[in-house]
């Protein structure tokens, strides 16, 4: 398999479709795998006519089971700081993405997996599948924002059950502590996750950036830096042809026309 078909990308209709290629290996995120799909995000970052960005893994069997220990077996020392660097990067690559993100974990999610994930805004599982951060049963960490990530999505003490036992937590644990937004059935995920999609596209595709960063440069601020931050994010949509296409839409009683702009 070619570098280039570690990762695929579909970009049509304002959404990019993201699809780690790897069904052999579970997904599994090797070296060329984490530099092909970095490669493609940084492209997707600075595109215009990208709103909103989904990842999944191909096949049914796993969205992605983290890092490839096959790989890993033969690197030395060096390879692996190598290697983390790259999966950090990748990671950070995912969450620093203007457009909203929408993971479709479409089967298990360990790992890696699981980090890659929790990069995203938006979280929908298959209801049959299993996630975790179990990086302590293999005598390491999570080293790609998992100990950074999920304990701000699902609090410590969650947070420390999950990754000190290493736990496989199901589905519908997943959605009652908050890891995941929804869960589905395999036959009905595509369809969960296309509807999910078409709520933010309808919705700003500028305003839906900002509101993210809003979000996401505000959570770590004391609450007047926060709210600081907030009303720079507000000005950058104030001069946008959008937001006077949604008040004449408003006026109109008519569905708006965005354009990005």
């Amino acid at each position: 398999m070619s570098d280039s078909s570690l990762v695929e990308v579909i970009c049509e209709n304002n959404i990019a479709c993201i699809t780690i290629n790897r069904p052999e290996a579970r997904n599994a995120l090797s070296l060329p795998t984490l530099l092909r799909l970095r490669e493609i995000l940084s492209d997707i970052a600075i595109r215009k006519d990208i709103w909103v960005v989904t990842l999944t893994g191909a096949g049914d069997k796993a969205f992605c089971s983290g890092a490839d220990l096959k790989e890993r077996r033969g690197m030395s020392e060096e390879q692996v700081v190598k290697f983390l660097r790259n999966i950090r990067g990748t990671m950070d690559d995912i969450a620093n993405l203007p457009q909203p993100t929408l993971a479709i974990i479409n089967g298990h999610a360990f790992g890696g997996g699981c980090e890659m994930s929790l990069a995203c805004d938006l979280r929908v599982m298959n209801g049959q599948s299993l996630i975790g951060l179990t990086e302590t049963s293999l005598a390491i960490i999570p080293g790609a924002g998992g100990c950074v990530r999920l304990p701000r999505l699902v609090g410590v003490a969650k947070a420390k059950e999950m990754v000190l036992l290493s736990k496989r937590m199901s589905a519908s644990e997943a959605l009652e502590c908050g890891l995941v937004n929804q869960i589905a059935d395999s036959g009905s995920l595509e369809r969960v996750a296309d509807a999910l999609v078409e709520q933010l596209l309808a919705n700003g595709p500028l305003a839906l950036q900002a509101a993210k960063a809003a979000i996401d440069l505000g959570s770590d601020l004391a609450i007047d830096a926060a709210l600081e931050q907030e009303a720079e994010c507000y000005s950058r949509i104030i001069p946008t042809s959008d937001r006077l296409e949604a008040l004449s839409a408003f006026a109109e009683k008519r569905k708006p026309q965005f354009k990005g702009e």
